[in-house]
């Protein structure tokens, strides 16, 4: 179910520039891209930042060239594209590691971010962000949403893409525990039910929003 009220969606609320941006996160293998298409389907433009990461800011020369000094067994050497499966085993395994590569994609993230929103005034949005509640981008939006799902359902969705359990775990552990992202979040998506019940939930907070407007 959506746990904030209709009434708190159409009282709150501090539009930037009069368009709604959410923020959307939960737990890896949660349901965030899933939620997200939904409210796309509902009129919202989406960015999908794990998809901007792994499919243009880790291609970007200037990038592939800071992560082979230090990690150079990231980088295939026959392409010179980063091998995304051995550079995630080497920083979730080195919280030093890890902070040094989200420094340098993060700052690259959210001016695409800020791009993409400013090529598109007016129009509501929904960004989602794994760490966003780890980062303290709260600021960033009007609303977070927080989707929810079972430690059982979000292991199993992991394996599924192909991410063995083990580390599958260890980078579950490298985030926010579940239950502070949901006492934090604004609303709430329950994803432990049917794709329909999803559905359902989306399009009553996207409505109650648009209404807050």
């Amino acid at each position: 179910m959506v746990c904030a009220s209709d009434e708190q969606a159409q009282s709150a609320g501090n539009h930037y520039l009069n368009r709604m941006i959410l923020g959307l996160t939960g737990g890896m293998g949660g349901g965030k891209t899933t939620a997200a298409r939904l409210f796309e389907a509902e009129g919202y433009r989406r960015i999908d930042s794990d998809a901007i990461v792994r499919d243009e800011l880790l291609r970007l020369p200037e990038v592939i060239q800071k992560i082979k000094g230090p990690i150079p067994a990231a980088i295939d050497p026959v392409t010179d594209q980063v091998k995304r499966s051995v550079l995630a085993e080497y920083v979730f395994a080195d919280q030093e590691a890890l902070e040094w590569l989200e420094s340098l994609i993060h700052p690259r993230l959210y001016a695409l971010w800020r791009e993409r929103m400013a090529a598109a005034p007016g129009e509501p949005w929904v960004i989602e962000v794994p760490l966003l509640f780890e980062k303290g981008l709260e600021n960033w939006f009007d609303f977070t949403v927080c989707v929810s799902t079972s430690s059982i359902h979000q292991i199993a969705r992991l394996i599924e893409r192909g991410i063995p359990q083990a580390l599958a775990e260890q980078r579950i552990s490298k985030q926010l525990p579940l239950a502070q992202k949901l006492e934090r979040a604004d609303f709430v998506l329950s994803n432990d039910g049917t794709p329909e019940a999803l559905q359902q939930q989306v399009a009553r907070l996207a409505r109650s929003l648009t209404q807050s407007r």
